[in-house]
Parts: C-alpha cells; sequence; structure tokens
C-alpha cells in the first residue's frame, strides 16, 4: 500500500498544480481524470476554454464531455463548425448536439450531415432534426424521406409524427419503392393515416405472392423475414377499422 501512496503522490501533486485546461490535454493523465478535468469546464463560456473545446472535440477521450460543453454554453458556432471536421466521430456529435437548439437557421446545416456519406453521421443528423418540434422542419424531413433508404425512412417515421399529410404523400410515393423496407415504412404510414383510396394499391401488394427479405439479403442480424403481402394486409385492416 505505502509503495502506491508512494508512486501516486507525484502524479497527484502535478494535478494539483494543472488547471482544468492543462489537465483536459494532458496525454501523461488516464482517460478518467481527463473526463473530469473537461468536467469541470461545464458551464464556462470563456472564449480561451471554448476554443479548447472546439480542440477537445478531436479526442476521442472526451470528444462526448467536450460536446455537451459546448451545448450547455451555447458555443453554436464551435459545433457547426465541428461538423466540417474530417473525423466523422467529431461530425457525428457536433451536428447531434447542433439539433438541440433547434434553430432554423441551422437546418441547413444538419440537412447536410444528413446525407453525408458515413451512416454514423447521417443517423445523428437526423437525431438532431428529431429535435425540432416546429413545422420548420418538415419540408427538411420530407426532402430526406422522398429518397428513401435507412436515413429517408427514419425521416418519414418523424415526419409522421409532425404532421401525418405530409407523411401520407411521401409514404404514397415510397410505395412503389424497389427497396423493401421503404415500402414497409410506406405501408406503416399509409395503414395509420391513409384511407380508402389507398385499399386498391394495397390489395394488389396483399394478394400478390409473398415477398420475403431474407437474413442473408439484408446482411444484418438475425432479423426474421419480411413479408410485404402481410404488411399490407395488415394497413388494409388499419385503414378499413376507421371506415364508418
Amino acid at each position: 500500500m505505502k509503495f502506491w501512496m508512494f508512486c501516486l503522490a507525484p502524479v497527484l501533486a502535478v494535478c494539483a498544480d494543472q488547471t482544468p485546461l492543462t489537465r483536459l490535454f494532458d496525454g501523461k493523465l488516464t482517460a478518467s481524470q481527463r473526463a473530469t478535468a473537461c468536467f469541470e469546464l461545464r458551464g464556462n463560456p470563456e472564449p480561451e476554454v471554448v476554443n479548447a473545446l472546439g480542440k477537445a472535440l478531436e479526442d476521442p477521450a472526451v470528444i462526448s464531455c467536450a460536446a455537451e460543453n459546448l451545448r450547455i454554453v451555447g458555443a453554436i458556432e464551435a459545433l457547426e463548425q465541428a461538423t466540417s471536421n474530417q473525423d466523422a466521430q467529431v461530425r457525428a456529435n457536433a451536428v447531434r448536439e447542433l439539433g438541440t437548439f433547434q434553430r432554423p437557421e441551422l437546418l441547413g446545416t444538419i440537412s447536410r450531415a444528413a446525407h453525408d456519406e458515413n451512416l454514423l453521421v447521417a443517423t445523428n443528423a437526423l437525431a438532431g432534426l428529431s429535435e425540432y418540434k416546429d413545422p420548420t422542419v418538415i419540408p427538411v424531413l420530407a426532402a430526406l424521406a422522398e429518397k428513401g433508404g435507412m436515413i429517408g425512412d427514419m425521416a418519414l417515421d418523424r415526419l409522421s409524427q409532425l404532421q401525418s399529410a405530409a407523411a401520407l404523400g411521401v409514404a404514397r410515393e415510397l410505395l412503389g419503392s424497389a427497396q423493401v423496407p421503404d415500402r414497409l415504412y410506406a405501408m406503416r404510414v399509409i395503414g395509420a393515416f391513409g384511407d380508402a383510396s389507398d385499399l386498391g394499391a394495397l390489395n394488389n401488394i396483399a394478394k400478390s405472392s409473398p415477398e420475403n427479405l431474407s437474413q442473408r439479403a439484408r446482411g444484418f442480424g438475425f432479423m426474421p423475414a419480411i413479408n410485404l403481402a402481410r404488411a399490407a394486409q395488415s394497413a388494409i385492416a388499419s385503414i378499413q377499422s376507421r371506415q364508418p
């Protein structure tokens, strides 16, 4: 015990003499010690601190803490600049925090990030867009949803929570998509908000041979096969349940 206390004493002495800013970038300290230093800077809006946290975004040991600190002090400019960083992790953390401000003028930046070729960045951008509660985000979500794909389907899901009419219009277009997930998301929305005019298209799918997407075709996990005909039947039942 005395040996370890002897070895640790110099480190503790050094830490005590350093400011949180210095410890934040001290590579001799553990990740936990540096994270503690980052936490000590929380709520500090001084330009020197904001600049340091902007640099800390590039450090995996403190990136999450640094991004949250910047959000807390409203350092929008620093976060916006970080969305152009070459590191996908930096872009992802920055764009997610930007969404929490729910400012219309940031929609362009977040929308561009939602089209990022890196899926981590794109999904975090969608999470940022999902923070918005007002109608200003609806055109952005609709534009993403129209493209289909994983991000588009997630955007459609969020759009359906904000404005059913806009989501229904996009869903009707996606019903003809060649991508199975797009059609599934479309039928979910149509089932929830559609009407008798949608029954014809849904019946065509329901009467067709069951279309399965196997685990191998999906390429991930042990997900069950997807049956489009069954999904169409479910949507039909949902619409009919609302009819007088």
